[in-house]
């Protein structure tokens, strides 16, 4: 039977099980966090943001999660330095153009600080002259950093990013850094 595992991502983990990178103090990984064997995470999540992986042991499904041309839609909880103007919206809901070509249109709302939000450690920074807010982006692709990109091309550089939604997986009430195994479908 196929294993599906939901894992809230914290701050600052990187989204593999071992630390590839150089240097003298290993940095967290999945592995700090899971220990089952034979599960891998289907796509990633930048070591600055933090949400909603899934984690699988079928090859298969973890393909269909990660490859963009499924069309599998991820929504994010985006905190962004200033309050985005009805045209910028506009422009993110039909799609922007970033140094690596269009992206799709993207669902956009206005978004009060999402319910059960946690504290980020360490907190975002905060400019008292400069108000920030929060918006629910939902894509259908998954580029490179390519929420962050796509809110600061419209002049609202990303404060903080969570991933709350992998097609009808979703994170709910799952706290950061811990795991649950996804309902059967």
């Amino acid at each position: 039977m196929t294993r599906v595992i939901l894992f809230n991502k914290p701050y600052d983990v990187l989204s593999q099980f071992t630390d590839r990178g150089s240097g003298d103090s290993p940095r967290p990984t999945l592995s700090n966090f899971i220990d089952l064997p034979g599960v891998y995470p289907a796509g990633r999540l930048d070591r600055d943001s933090e949400g909603l992986m899934v984690l699988t042991d079928d090859g298969k499904l973890q393909a269909r999660i990660s490859n963009p041309r499924h069309k599998l839609a991820k929504t994010y909880w985006v905190q962004v330095e200033g309050i985005p103007s009805d045209d910028a919206l506009a422009r993110l809901r039909s799609g922007v153009t970033l140094k690596d070509g269009p992206t799709r249109p993207a669902r956009l709302r206005r978004l009060d600080a999402p319910p059960g939000l946690w504290p980020r450690n360490p907190p975002i920074r905060v400019r008292k002259s400069v108000p920030d807010s929060w918006l629910e982006l939902q894509i259908t692709e998954g580029r490179n950093r390519q929420v962050r990109r796509m809110v600061a091309h419209v002049g609202h550089p990303c404060l903080r990013l969570i991933r709350a939604r992998i097609g009808d997986w979703e994170l709910g009430d799952l706290a950061p850094g811990s795991w649950r195994d996804a309902p059967r479908r």
